[in-house]
């Protein structure tokens, strides 16, 4: 049960991780709906490990669909989350790092904590070292 609780923490430090950055850009999603999205998709990978192991091995219960609905789920989150004004996108990025906290949750649910340290800090220059590239590169618009 103490690995369970490690899985927890790490998805719920990392997640926060991403959010913390987010919180600092001021970005409308950050700190604790990053830390509560990794958080809730390690929960439901656990839950489902562990109901596994109750009933006495592998059943109709199947952590690996438990992990595609956490992704279909998040799509419903992210979506709500993607704004179109007078021809301007707001929010997709917002959704996709929510998308990848979700990841980040199911890779520390399954225990692969290496593989989740490794997107969060890849997630951290993405949304850090991709934005500063783009801002350069990005052209201007007409001042009119």
């Amino acid at each position: 049960m103490l690995d369970f609780f490690v899985r927890l923490v790490v998805a719920a430090a990392l997640g926060g991780l991403l959010g913390l950055e987010r919180t600092i850009a001021g970005k409308m999603a950050g700190l604790r709906t990053y830390a509560l999205v990794s958080l809730g998709s390690a929960l439901f990978i656990s839950v489902s490990e562990l109901v596994v192991a109750r009933s006495g091995g592998p059943s109709v219960i199947d952590p690996l669909r438990v992990a595609s609905q956490v992704v279909l789920g998040i799509g419903f989150l992210g979506a709500g989350l993607i704004v179109f004004r007078e021809s301007r996108v707001s929010g997709l990025t917002t959704a996709a790092g929510l998308w990848v906290a979700a990841g980040i949750g199911l890779a520390t649910g399954f225990g692969f904590y290496l593989l989740a340290i490794l997107a969060a800090l890849l997630t951290l220059v993405v949304f850090n070292v991709l934005w500063l590239i783009e801002k350069k590169i990005k052209p201007k618009p007409p001042v009119s």
